[in-house]
């Protein structure tokens, strides 16, 4: 009974010796796993404890890069970049500048956890351990993005050791530094294919934008390349490189951190990869600075980089029209209110050899031609010796050993200093540095920062002022500069932060300012209306052109309250052009760039308060009255003028009849000289010197010193210009400033304001015709 009993009465299974194993199994990996749960669990504060056993961490080698030396622009966008020490190309970004696309991207791909672990994902570790052990090799790693920041500063050799040792840091860095500055300095400092460093210098050069601008299926490529940056480079191995992108987007799927419809829609897109150049913009500055550009880091300079690259890719297409004849080209344009370049092309083509390109032409000597004239006339107001609205003759006059002539050959005969600068008259302008003083005024251009004129003043004698010297578009813009800021001398700076040079009051601001009229004109393709209004000042400028002898030499300068433009025509190694003439070559280019500008929302005249008085003179030659003079006109001259010569033309006779007497004609005719003796010629009144012309230039309407009374009827209160020469074309002036052009087919209109007004005209043949009249609102 027992042996059947025995065999009837097996022993239960899991008891005894082998049974106890089983059991100790199952209560070990009970253990564990409710240690790794509760570790899981209490993950963040564990972490945290286990790191606050250790000494701070300096987070700084961590958290700053070893970025490429840039120019930036005034907006900060990128002008030029320089490799860094080791030869790569790192641009660092702040966090909210990079696309939320990416940072979405980045975390489902290498650490979706991030924000919530402290440094190191214990869930991701046992998940990786259970992974790796299932399959009997590594297929699955945990690090996270502070482990690989952390990487990067490794010290430890061998694989289990350098884990240690980047699991111990990324703890120390989580709790020294902030998540968002650890994201940061991620994606700053991770690969991205050959010596690109960092999202920005990748996203740059493989989409061409920003990493700010980046697409989903862009930010989805990017983030997968850290990875196996070598193996995935999107410009060798775009296959692969898709690939990987198409596992990101899925996994930001699978994080919902994308909807199935933003799936489908970036699977089916192409990566659009190819290499893009990074922009080396201002390449001269960029030559010239880069130097310092290495010593800070980073330059940030002044220059409009959108501006910038709108002109360099426009001086090469506007120099197409001279058929290969001029060649080269260099141009600046200078915010006036700020002091500061916000443009400056050095030459047509940087990289061209043949016209030299890498030669910065905005610091290259050539002769100025009559661009200098402004100056001179400045100067002899500033000195008390000229008068704006004084008469001079353009004829072919006897200056001894120097005899000049004007441009076209040809003379206008009795014309104001206003209008002989704007129509840049040589024979004047040489009267002009006569009174002013030759060496006087050698030293005064000095001071305006012209150092090309280096020589004695004898060396360039009277044709000083008609350019027979050489300066640099570099020196002429900043000189202008010195009147469209009312007579400070201040030159521009190119380079943010930079410490201007110490202002230096060169003119006064009355003297500047009459400047400012004489040289106010419209630029000559302007379409006019054919009513003129005398308060419109919404376009007012002022230009000036200069060429050089023998055409070697276009200028042109331009400037208002808002902008100063100066613009240099020619060939390199120069050769002359007939075309090199400034009003024609240079003139256009610089009025199509002033055009392209915006306009502040501040006037772009300067007020005359204070600056300029009104002048009582004689409306024949221009100087202040005298009781004899018969016509007077009202004239704007510099608050601070003297009134020490009056008008000796209009005196009496030895009969006491009042009479025009003018100086001889043969020899430097001037009226700032000693008054005519009795011996001079004694001419009709009005009729002034001789210059062989048949009929003389007069204004029918408006008529000589009438008053015209306003109606207040809209569109009736104008008048048509008229003269006494139909056959010709006509420029009008009305109390100095441009109105237009006329003639037989094209009438000029006026509306008239209240006050009174002066308006002059000019003919072809350069004769000169002036009127005043009185405009009264009843």
């Amino acid at each position: 009974m027992n042996a059947i009993a025995d065999k009837q009465k097996p022993p239960k299974r899991g008891f005894g010796r082998g049974g106890r194993f089983w059991r100790y199994l199952a209560a070990g990996s009970a253990v564990i796993f409710l240690c790794a749960a509760a570790a899981v669990w209490l993950e963040a504060p564990l972490m945290r404890a286990v790191s606050g056993v250790f000494p701070p961490l300096d987070t700084a080698p961590f958290l700053t890069v070893d970025l490429s030396p840039a120019l930036v622009d005034r907006r900060e966008n990128l002008m030029c970049a320089y490799l860094n020490e080791d030869q790569q190309w790192l641009f660092p970004v702040d966090l909210d500048a990079v696309s939320p696309w990416l940072v979405q991207a980045t975390l489902a791909a290498e650490d979706k956890r991030f924000f919530s672990h402290a440094g190191i994902d214990l869930r991701a570790v046992l998940r990786a351990a259970w992974r790796n052990l299932r399959a009997g090799r590594i297929v699955s790693g945990a690090s996270t993005l502070t482990m690989q920041l952390a990487k990067r500063h490794q010290t430890a050799r061998g694989r289990l050791a350098g884990k240690v040792e980047q699991a111990f840091t990324a703890l120390r860095l989580d709790r020294a530094a902030d998540k968002r500055s650890i994201l940061a300095a991620y994606l700053n400092t991770a690969p991205y294919g050959g010596n690109l460093v960092g999202v920005e210098a990748a996203a740059r050069r493989y989409f061409g934008k920003c990493c700010t601008e980046l697409t989903l299926e862009e930010a989805a490529l990017l983030a997968g390349l850290p990875k196996s940056p070598t193996a995935m480079n999107p410009l060798f191995y775009p296959e692969r490189a898709q690939a990987r992108r198409d596992a990101v987007l899925r996994r930001m799927r699978h994080e919902r951190m994308i909807s199935e419809k933003e799936l489908r829609e970036a699977l089916e897109r192409p990566p659009g990869v190819r290499r893009h150049e990074y922009p080396v913009l201002a390449p001269h500055l960029a030559q010239s600075l880069g130097g310092r550009a290495r010593d800070n880091g980073r330059l940030a300079l002044t220059l409009d980089g959108t501006l910038q690259a709108r002109l360099e890719e426009m001086i090469p297409l506007y120099l197409r029209q001279f058929n290969n004849q001029v060649n080269n080209a260099a141009v600046m344009v200078v915010d006036v209110r700020e002091g500061t370049v916000l443009a400056r092309v050095g030459s047509a083509d940087f990289a061209s050899d043949g016209i030299r390109g890498q030669y910065d032409v905005c610091r290259a000597r050539r002769a100025p031609g009559s661009a200098l004239k402004p100056f001179i006339y400045a100067y002899a107001m500033e000195q008390q010796r000229l008068y704006p609205s004084e008469a001079f003759l353009d004829q072919n006059l006897d200056f001894g050993v120097y005899n000049p002539n004007n441009f076209d050959g040809e003379f206008k005969g009795l014309i104001s200093a206003g209008e002989a600068l704007r129509w840049s008259l040589n024979i004047p302008a040489v009267q002009v540095l006569e009174r002013a003083g030759l060496e006087e005024a050698v030293t005064f251009l000095r001071s305006l920062g012209f150092s090309g004129i280096q020589y004695p003043s004898g060396h360039y004698g009277l044709g000083l002022v008609l350019g027979n010297c050489e300066v640099t578009l570099e020196a002429l813009v900043n000189a202008y500069l010195v009147l469209a800021r009312l007579g400070v001398r201040q030159d521009a700076v190119f380079v943010r932060g930079e410490s201007a040079p110490a202002s230096r009051r060169l003119l006064s601001e009355g003297t500047a300012l009459a400047l400012w009229y004489m040289l106010e004109q419209p630029f000559p393709d302007e379409p006019w209306s054919n009513v003129v209004r005398l308060n419109d000042r919404s376009s007012r400028i002022c230009w000036k052109t200069g060429t050089s002898t023998g055409f070697r030499d276009a200028w042109a300068v331009a400037f208002n309250s808002h902008y100063v433009i100066g613009a240099w025509l020619g060939n390199t190694n120069g050769s002359a052009a007939p075309r090199l003439i400034g009003a024609h070559a240079a003139l256009p280019l610089v009025a199509r760039i002033f055009r392209s500008l915006p306009v502040p929302p501040v006037p772009a005249w300067p007020s005359t308060e204070g600056r300029l008085c009104e002048v009582q003179i004689c409306a024949l030659s221009g100087l202040p009255k005298s009781p004899w003079c018969s016509r007077t006109a009202t004239a704007l001259f510099p608050a601070g003028q003297f009134l020490h010569r009056r008008c000796d033309v209009h005196r009496p006779g030895l009969d006491g009849t009042v009479g025009v007497y003018w100086p001889p004609t043969t020899r430097r005719w001037d009226l700032a000289k000693v008054p005519a003796s009795e011996g001079a010629a004694v001419v009709v009144e009005e009729a002034g010197p001789s210059t062989g012309r048949q009929r003389k230039l007069s204004i029918k309407r408006p008529v000589q010193n009438a008053t015209y009374v306003l109606s207040g009827e809209t569109g009736e209160d104008r008048i048509r210009l008229e003269a006494n020469i139909g056959n010709e074309e006509l420029q009008w002036y009305c109390n100095g400033r441009y109105l237009g052009a006329s003639d037989r087919m094209r009438p000029l209109f006026l509306d008239l304001l209240p006050g009174q007004h002066q308006v002059s005209c000019m003919s072809a043949s350069g004769q000169t015709a002036k009127v005043d009249f009185n405009v009264s609102a009843s």
